[in-house]
């Protein structure tokens, strides 16, 4: 790492720790030759991919889009962001390990879904009621309906 101040290569680690998300470390660095200190953070690269609506259209993938939808179906209910959060980045995982480029909105959101009937089937209807766009109460009651089926 070289010095942000002299260009130095010579640097050395004073301290080094994780962030408060777990998703970063950070290091407290100090220059061999002009002893500057600065602070330097390391993430891991995440594979960009896109998101290819039902419209054909292709769009760069929002974390903050995807993370505000989950919240919005699990408003008023008991879960925690760092759950949701959680959620989310075992989804971003999982895609990131299949390496594909281009995901389709409709596998993004059976991802989603399948994580939010985990946590909570409240929130889990409320974001198929959207996600699914319901056109007849049948359609939602067998939704319903479904849940009985997979509980018992």
């Amino acid at each position: 790492m070289r010095c942000l101040r002299c260009s130095g290569n010579d640097t050395k680690v004073l301290e080094s720790r994780l962030t408060n998300d777990g998703r970063c470390m950070r290091r407290r660095r100090a220059c061999r030759d002009c002893d500057y200190r600065y602070t330097t953070y390391e993430r891991e690269e995440m594979l960009e991919f896109l998101i290819k609506k039902k419209s054909a259209h292709v769009q760069p993938y929002s974390r903050d889009k995807a993370l505000r939808s989950i919240q919005i179906a699990c408003q008023k209910r008991t879960l925690k962001l760092e759950d949701l959060e959680g959620m989310l980045r075992k989804i971003e995982g999982r895609l990131q390990d299949q390496g594909e480029r281009i995901v389709s909105s409709a596998q993004l959101g059976e991802m989603i879904m399948a994580g939010l009937y985990q946590l909570d089937q409240v929130a889990y209807i409320r974001f198929a009621s959207v996600y699914k766009d319901f056109k007849t109460p049948q359609e939602f009651h067998a939704i319903l309906g479904s849940l009985d089926g997979k509980e018992g």
